[in-house]
């Protein structure tokens, strides 16, 4: 028998996998959305992340919900909402009634009976929630509560891992670029292992030729001399 307990194993385990094996966003908080309305047998459910003000949410990944429901209009911070981004769950029984939700017609159009709104949390700061949606009245258990609160918890951080390497990602980039243009300066070839450590001279002759040029290029750019260098100059002679 499939007990709640094997199908939140299950979840938790989907969702870690996919998290540990993907940085693409999207990926991962569609997998954290199925995963959570797969265990729950749920209708479907989303994420949506708060706007910089935090005063509207974004639908970010969204799972056994129409296209039509999921762009029906801008999502401001109602009451439920509100509730869970000041870091509590709330359970709606029905949303036809409710006047907590925004969309109530387009919910019930769509075939929402009740939900559960739970927060995503990413190191004790609230930046959106996550929401599933059943087809039949439903008081969702605490049991379940904490399933989702857990499976949240990870896709906030899937989203920060993903941040961080993007962060990353831009610097060496950065990084790469300040080399290549090193490699041209020294008259060194930018072959595909370059920043290997395979650098190899174009010209083994001629690369003091040219390194002593630019010394100079550089030392009499200080001095304000240009490409010149004049003779009574020992430490530029010399150079």
């Amino acid at each position: 028998m499939d007990t709640n307990e094997d199908r939140f194993y299950r979840g938790l385990y989907q969702v870690a996998l996919t998290v540990n094996s993907s940085l693409d966003p999207q990926e991962v908080m569609r997998a954290v959305a199925e995963s959570a309305a797969g265990a729950l047998a749920a209708k479907g459910a989303s994420l949506m992340l708060l706007s910089p003000d935090r005063t509207e949410l974004y639908h970010s990944a969204a799972y056994g919900l129409s296209e039509w429901y999921v762009r029906k209009g801008r999502m401001s911070v109602d009451e439920s909402m509100a509730a869970s981004l000041s870091g509590g769950s709330v359970t709606i029984r029905d949303v036809s009634t409710d006047a907590r939700v925004q969309y109530r017609p387009q919910a019930v159009e769509e075939g929402i009976t009740s939900m559960l709104s739970v927060p995503l949390r990413l190191r004790g700061e609230v930046i959106g929630l996550m929401r599933v949606y059943s087809g039949t009245p439903r008081e969702f258990t605490r049991d379940e509560v904490e399933f989702v609160e857990a499976v949240a918890s990870l896709g906030a951080l899937a989203l920060e891992n993903a941040r961080r390497y993007a962060e990353v990602k831009a610097n060496y980039e950065g990084v790469r670029q300040d080399l290549l243009e090193w490699y041209d300066t020294w008259g060194l070839e930018r072959g595909a292992d370059a920043l290997s450590g395979g650098v190899t001279p174009v010209d083994e002759a001629a690369w003091p030729q040219r390194a002593g040029n630019s010394r100079r290029k550089m030392i009499g750019a200080d001095l304000g001399m240009g490409d010149k260098c004049p003779r009574q100059s020992e430490g530029c002679a010399r150079a």
